[in-house]
């Protein structure tokens, strides 16, 4: 490889594009530094107004490496929230989910942008389906472990990191301290867009899964890349394919977390302040 060619793939990395991303945050917010990443998903949206003052709100596509969302529930923006304990949130409104065919980096993006802009924890959440029959829809569940079955990594090359409580106890801990019914799940996710089968749902129940969806597990492995320590939280929008007696439908599960909102959000937001 010449000289040339390594500059090139400096330039074009991940990690630069979350660099110009990142100075680009700095400069339009007037935040040097922010200390957790927050992407909000399906039902979810409504704690970012309970968490603390707005300072700033920049489109997605006005910042690199970001896009308007392809999803209706999600939002456009990238907003930074001083936390009532002094904090700064960088709630990331636009998720890239792998479906989209932007391809993994850009799904792992918003983390890394988090990472350069100093996050050190991060918050992310999902709207999915239960594999549990006792979980009525709008019931929260913390992430305890993951199963990635999109056949796909944000790590490039030989880069080998430890998923070894990844999904961090000790912030699971804090969440049962503001609420102790907070049950664990294992988290599948598959590639989409479409929902899973009835057979596909009963093979991740076999392996170990407790709720599926097509999110987070990739943004859970960049973030832990970037050395920073995760909570993950699902609420349950519907049951899943097969354990539902009736046929899914994306419609139901933006009605499912309208109808949980107001309460995930006051619970999301109680969590936060205490990060």
């Amino acid at each position: 490889m010449n000289t040339n060619d390594a500059s090139d793939q400096t330039t074009n990395s991940p990690l630069a594009l979350a660099e110009k991303a990142a100075a680009v945050i700095r400069e339009r917010s007037g935040i040097d530094r922010h200390d957790i990443a927050l992407v909000l998903g399906s039902g979810w949206g409504g704690a970012a107004d309970l968490i603390g003052d707005t300072v700033s709100e920049i489109p997605a596509g006005e910042i690199p490496g970001f896009h308007a969302p392809a999803v209706a529930g999600h939002g456009a923006t990238l907003r930074s929230i001083r936390v009532d304990s002094g904090k700064i949130a960088l709630v990331l409104g636009s998720r890239t989910h792998f479906y989209e065919g932007k391809g993994v980096r850009a799904v792992a993006h918003g983390m890394r942008t988090a990472a350069a802009c100093g996050a050190t924890t991060a918050v992310l959440t999902n709207g999915c389906g239960g594999l549990r029959e006792e979980w009525e829809p709008g019931q929260p569940v913390l992430i305890s472990d993951h199963i990635n079955l999109t056949g796909a990594s944000p790590l490039e090359g030989a880069t080998f990191v430890d998923l070894t409580d990844l999904y961090a106890s000790r912030l699971r801990d804090l969440a049962r301290d503001v609420d102790p019914s907070l049950p664990d799940g294992v988290y599948v996710q598959f590639r989409g867009p479409h929902y899973e089968t009835p057979a596909e749902v009963q093979m991740a129940k076999i392996i170990g899964g407790d709720l599926v969806g097509m999110s987070t597990t990739l943004e859970a492995i960049a973030a832990r890349e970037a050395g920073m320590e995760i909570l993950g939280i699902s609420l349950v929008t519907n049951p899943a394919a097969g354990i539902s007696p009736t046929p899914l439908s994306h419609d139901e599960v933006i009605a499912a977390g309208r109808a949980a909102g107001p309460r995930i959000s006051r619970l999301l937001a109680d969590i936060i302040q205490r990060l």
